[in-house]
């Protein structure tokens, strides 16, 4: 029979042992110390160190399992999550996402964003961008109507939901995300939530030509990063002033910025990201000159990039790899590359990406004399644009009260 908590109090004194330990089976020291080397390998992971920290959430995860600790499961699964979206294993880190969230199926929504949110960036990396909108969108939508309005779960999706919609080409619904986030900000408790915030937003400014606000921005999401010594988001940032020199013509800056995100990146094997990198700094290198070197980085990354993988970026090196190759005379091999590129925007829906494509292919067509091939080239480009559902996304989620 069970004692009553009247008893099990009493012989617990008599014990010398704490009521929760032999009421639950479980030492209180015991969930303690758990929880402290669950900090311990989120430490590990923001020093850039994901497979030394997969090996530790790997070991916290059994023995979170075999005491029945939800919560510290669900911890340890999300930090396996984001160690497989860092060295690219996407489909992996879309299952850990997946279980934690199983996890904490009883949970309140606020404590469930975090997996969902992961689960959104592993679609959104893979290249399915519409479905990780979806899933961004729709809890928010749920988290604002129910009034639950936790200020780091609606910063987390909102800075979050920035990247898909700039390369959907709903530039209009990324900056309501990002003008959100910033309103958000101040309620905030995590610095580091902060900080990515910042970095999300720079986006929107570039897109909206507020250079020196998205300069701005990247520094202060540098100096929270630096601070919390999370390596892999710095990196990151300076990925980010690398793409706003570059907009703003200040090449030989954006290259410095983008081969330091790359040598710290590389360092840590955060592959997918680093294959990125190694794409938006051949755009600059081929924009000064240096369309030899670009080639040869681009060719050197193409294996780690595809459909499933960074399509985004396999669509903008071969779009690259393209144009190289027309200025060199080589229209067949820059068709070739064009027409790979237009397949990958198509599959995942970036219409931000497409007009452009297709008016490069149109004029190649228009060159060697195929008049009727460019004409189509610039009609898919334009029917992409004008597309039910491409621009437009539906009803925006409903925001929260600020």
């Amino acid at each position: 029979m069970r004692p009553s908590d009247d008893a099990l109090r009493h012989l617990a004194g008599r014990l010398g042992v704490a009521f929760d330990e032999l009421a639950t089976g479980r030492s209180a020291r015991l969930v303690t110390e758990l929880r402290l080397r669950l900090t311990e390998a989120q430490r590990t992971f923001a020093a850039g160190e994901a497979e030394a920290a997969a090996e530790q959430y790997g070991t916290l995860l059994g023995e979170a399992e075999a005491y029945g600790l939800a919560g510290e499961q669900a911890a340890a699964l999300l930090g396996l999550g984001e160690c497989a979206l860092e060295t690219g294993e996407l489909v992996a880190g879309r299952e850990y996402f997946e279980r934690a969230e199983d996890c904490l199926a009883d949970a309140p929504l606020p404590a469930r964003v975090p997996a969902l949110r992961g689960r959104a960036v592993a679609h959104y990396l893979a290249g399915e961008l519409r479905y990780a909108v979806y899933l961004l969108e729709s809890t928010l939508d749920e988290l604002n109507r129910g009034g639950l309005h936790d200020p780091d779960a609606l910063l987390l999706l909102y800075a979050s939901a920035i990247g898909p919609y700039m390369d959907m080409g709903a530039h209009a619904r990324a900056a309501q995300a990002a003008e959100l986030a910033l309103a958000l900000a101040p309620q905030a408790g995590d610095p580091a939530l902060v900080a990515r915030m910042h970095r999300s937003v720079a986006r929107t400014l570039v897109a909206e030509g507020r250079l020196a606000e998205a300069d701005a921005s990247l520094a202060k999401a540098a100096e929270l990063y630096r601070g919390l010594q999370i390596r892999t988001e710095l990196a990151n940032c300076h990925w980010m002033r690398g793409y706003v020199y570059a907009q703003d013509g200040r090449l030989e800056r954006a290259e410095a910025e983008l081969r330091e995100a790359l040598g710290m990146l590389s360092a840590k094997r955060a592959a997918l990201y680093s294959s990125q990198v190694t794409v938006e700094l051949a755009d600059v290198l081929h924009r000064r000159g240096e369309s030899e070197e670009a080639a040869a980085l681009l060719h050197g990354v193409l294996d780690d990039l595809s459909s499933e993988r960074g399509a985004v970026h396999s669509a903008a090196a071969h779009r690259l790899l393209g144009i190289i190759a027309e200025d060199a005379r080589h229209t067949e091999e820059a068709e070739e590359h064009y027409v790979r590129a237009l397949s990958l925007l198509e599959r995942v829906g970036a219409a931000g990406d497409l007009a452009d494509l297709c008016r490069l292919l149109g004029d190649l067509l228009r060159r060697t004399g195929r008049v009727e091939a460019a004409l189509d080239a610039y009609r898919t480009g334009l029917g992409h644009r004008t597309a039910p559902g491409t621009t437009t996304l539906g009803p925006a989620p409903a925001q929260p009260p600020l």
